[in-house]
């Protein structure tokens, strides 16, 4: 039989046994708090730069229009002129819009979405389709400030100057023409 040792030598045992135990869960928890700091500045310092917030997209101040009949911008024989209008803007900054004559399809009715497109900020208006160009061709005199391009076959220009007839024939060439044309009436950016 093993004897125990009692008294103050048994208790100075269990003193040091508690001891070094709290020791070794300092000693863990400090470590486990440093991994912890450590993990913490190593992901900010490596964490990588957010990327450049994507910005607006800045026009210049002038506007080229387009004036459809009542299929729009995808209506087979806008498709391409609007194409083309998109390429120039992307080339010159300049701000593209259109616009569909709704109701009927006359040259009387789309006389008056030709004046608003004329008589607001459109420093070049395409007219596309039957209705539109037939006003475009009758009142581009009226609107001596703004230049025209009529998008038809053997549509005659009228009387005015500021009228430019690009054939319908092929969509590619009208797109390039149309390019072309928008991009020269609005300028080179870096002429601003």
């Amino acid at each position: 039989m093993t004897k125990r040792k009692g008294g103050r030598d048994g208790q100075r045992t269990q003193d040091h046994q508690d001891g070094q135990r709290r020791k070794r869960i300092a000693l863990l928890a400090g470590g486990a708090g440093l991994v912890v700091v450590v993990a913490v500045l190593l992901t900010v310092v490596l964490w990588p730069d957010d990327p450049e917030e994507p910005r607006a997209r800045e026009y210049r101040d002038v506007t080229a229009c387009l004036l459809t009949g009542s299929g729009g911008v995808t209506d087979p024989a806008a498709a391409p002129v609007w194409a083309g209008m998109q390429d120039a803007s992307l080339q010159t900054r300049a701000r593209v819009q259109f616009l569909e004559v709704n109701g009927p399809q006359t040259a009387d009715n789309a006389a008056g979405y030709l004046a608003s497109l004329a008589g607001s900020q459109c420093q070049l208006v395409l007219a596309v389709g039957e209705a539109p160009t037939a006003a475009t061709a009758g009142d581009a005199s009226r609107y001596p400030q703004v230049d025209f391009v009529l998008i038809a076959e053997g549509q005659p220009a009228g009387d005015a100057g500021n009228v430019t007839v690009v054939s319908d024939a092929d969509p590619a060439a009208v797109q390039q023409r149309v390019r072309d044309l928008v991009a020269a009436a609005v300028g080179d950016p870096a002429d601003d």
